[in-house]
């Protein structure tokens, strides 16, 4: 095997994680517009295991903070997927097999 098919691109990878949180995200957010908010909170509060998050579900966001938060939101998991790409680069040449 050549070393190009041990390794992942960190800029590639790195989209494809931000791309998945941020249709996560706007799954999170298509379920707050369609349910009633009792619904929504027992399902999210299936997700945190049990933590209640009615205090603070909000019925009403601006426009302007879902951009940023779907923005926020990818170029933070952009940043995390590259640098899990990176760490498995180096770990894939750190303990390498020798054959």
């Amino acid at each position: 095997m050549s070393n190009a098919t041990n390794t992942i691109s960190p800029i590639r990878f790195g989209f494809a994680f931000g791309a998945t949180c941020v249709i996560f995200r706007l799954g999170c957010s298509l379920t707050l517009i369609t349910v009633p908010r009792d619904k929504a909170i027992a399902f999210f509060n299936s997700l945190v295991h049990g933590i209640d998050v009615a205090p603070i579900l909000r019925e009403s966001i601006m426009r302007g903070e879902v951009l940023l938060g779907i923005v926020s939101t990818f170029a933070l998991a952009w940043f995390a997927g590259a640098m899990i790409a990176a760490f498995y680069n180096l770990g894939s040449v750190v303990f390498r097999k020798e054959t």
